[in-house]
């Protein structure tokens, strides 16, 4: 059959339900001898679809970007990838597979590329060899064919024989979701801490994938003088050569990674030497989280509405509602199956989360599967030993989110609070919950502080939680809650009590 929509073919048609914006889709790629275990002990399975209709290749309307307004030449100059998307759906349900492609369609436009197409085929486990089988793989070359792409993008992670296997049968580049990732965040980073992370993530990711072509295997010199006559054995081939300076590329990297880090966990020990309580701002790619630092501070960071527009730390001085002062600190995005090369490579970055005294877990309200996300961030948070840290889910964009998603998720998380970082909305009450999560200093003081001395009533301001302070003829009389180094610098103005 061939793979154009006519009316016939699509009276033929299976469309999936979908709840990502009008006219998104996937394609579906079914075996024919796909083990359906479950139908067999009758219980369902997702979706169920007649052997003739597993069998069939349905496509569905909606994923395509491609510009079909003429007038944007210049844009049309760029020449971004035209890519098509390939999805193996192996547990859950339809609408999670799709949801997911639909996701590597946002990373994919992200990137940079004009997304054609999506296919998702139904298997109990990627094929070994080619990830969708050799038969869909010939079905997938047609489709490259038919819509003109020069990439193809697999949602997973490939082993470097799937991804040379599938490119000797459709013909085009063929990518996986890692690298596809690895290549945004090359994009974004900014600071020289970031793109030396990337670099490294970059540098683990190809070191398996190295491959040579022609005579390159078999470029070989020995251990002899001079080259010529005298190359005596075979020596290093051209890729182990490759692989041994990616290896010291990659050793000089995490060499300056750690420099780099030292000088960070400096600023941390700073902050914590000066009693200053610090918040860390995670969750899911493209969930808010600068816009809600932004919100709450005024901080003006980049906000923009793509994935993983954040990469560097940020870190902003805060005030809660009684005065208290800490710090904001705005993390990377994370996504499901974050390479485990960057979690490696970011995990300096990461380690502010860890640090923290609060973890405030942005997640989009208005998101079809906002469970998801918070199950995917919390993987990475154990990952990084975070896990004892006290956390608030901070529910963002409830302007736009369904009120029963709302309900839902107030529910399942009973330390959570519904906001909109766009219109305000909530703010106040976060501040307050903030305010009241965040440790408070151990050591309740009364003391009478010379006007000499106003320093250490400084210091009680910034470092702890002044109570009342009121201006006498012998001094600031100060009633604070501190912490016990400032109290013991206070304890010579504490007044005798009396007899």
């Amino acid at each position: 059959m061939t793979s154009s929509s006519s009316p016939s073919q699509d009276q033929d048609t299976t469309r999936f339900a979908h709840a990502y914006p009008e006219g998104l889709r996937a394609d579906a790629l079914m075996e024919e001898d796909v083990a359906w275990s479950h139908e067999i002990d009758g219980e369902r399975d997702g979706d169920q679809f007649d052997r003739s209709e597993r069998a069939a290749l349905r496509r569905v309307a909606g994923l395509s970007t491609e510009l079909e307004d003429v007038t944007e030449v210049e844009y049309r100059q760029l020449r971004l990838e035209r890519v098509v998307l390939v999805g193996v759906w192996t547990s859950g349900t339809a609408q999670d597979s799709e949801n997911s492609l639909a996701e590597l369609a946002a990373l994919a436009e992200t990137a940079g590329a004009l997304v054609l197409d999506g296919v998702i085929q139904r298997r109990d486990k990627p094929d070994a060899a080619t990830f969708i089988g050799s038969g869909k793989a010939l079905e997938l070359r047609d489709i490259v064919v038919e819509t003109g792409a020069d990439t193809v993008i697999c949602d997973g992670e490939l082993s470097p024989g799937q991804l040379i296997a599938l490119e000797d049968v459709v013909k085009v580049k063929v990518i996986d979701r890692t690298a596809l990732i690895l290549d945004i965040f090359a994009q974004h980073a900014k600071s020289r801490e970031g793109k030396a992370q990337v670099a490294l993530a970059q540098m683990q990711y190809m070191l398996p994938r190295l491959r040579g072509w022609g005579q390159s295997l078999s470029r070989q010199m020995g251990g002899g003088k001079g080259g010529g006559l005298a190359t005596r054995g075979p020596g290093e081939t051209k890729i182990e050569t490759d692989r041994r300076r990616i290896r010291e590329k990659m050793a000089k990297m995490r060499r300056e990674i750690a420099e780099m880090k030292t000088g960070r966990e400096i600023k941390r020990q700073e902050r914590k030497r000066h009693k200053v309580p610090s918040v860390a701002i995670a969750g899911y790619t493209n969930a808010g989280k600068s816009s809600l630092l932004n919100r709450l501070t005024g901080a003006g960071v980049l906000v923009e509405n793509s994935l993983f527009a954040t990469l560097d730390p940020t870190v902003r001085r805060a005030e809660t509602p009684s005065g208290r002062l800490y710090t904001l600190a705005d993390t990377v995005g994370f996504v499901r199956h974050l390479p485990h090369h960057l979690v490696e490579a970011f995990r300096s970055t990461m380690e502010e989360v860890g640090e923290a005294d609060l973890i405030l877990h942005v997640v989009d309200g208005s998101h079809p599967d906002p469970e998801e996300q918070l199950a995917a961030v919390r993987e990475v948070i154990r990952d990084v030993g975070a896990t004892g840290v006290p956390e608030i889910v901070v529910i963002n964009k409830a302007d736009a989110a369904d009120p029963l998603t709302l309900q839902r998720l107030m529910r399942i998380e009973k330390r959570s609070i519904p906001v909109s970082a766009r219109t305000g909305q909530g703010i106040d009450k976060l501040l307050a919950l903030i305010d009241d999560e965040l440790p408070r200093p151990s050591v309740e003081i009364e003391a009478l502080v010379p006007y000499t001395h106003g320093q250490l009533v400084a210091r009680a301001h910034t470092e702890g939680e002044v109570i009342s302070a009121e201006h006498t003829a012998d001094g600031t009389l100060l009633k604070a809650r501190v912490h016990e180094e400032l109290a013991a610098d206070l304890a010579p103005y504490v007044p005798a009590p009396l007899a």
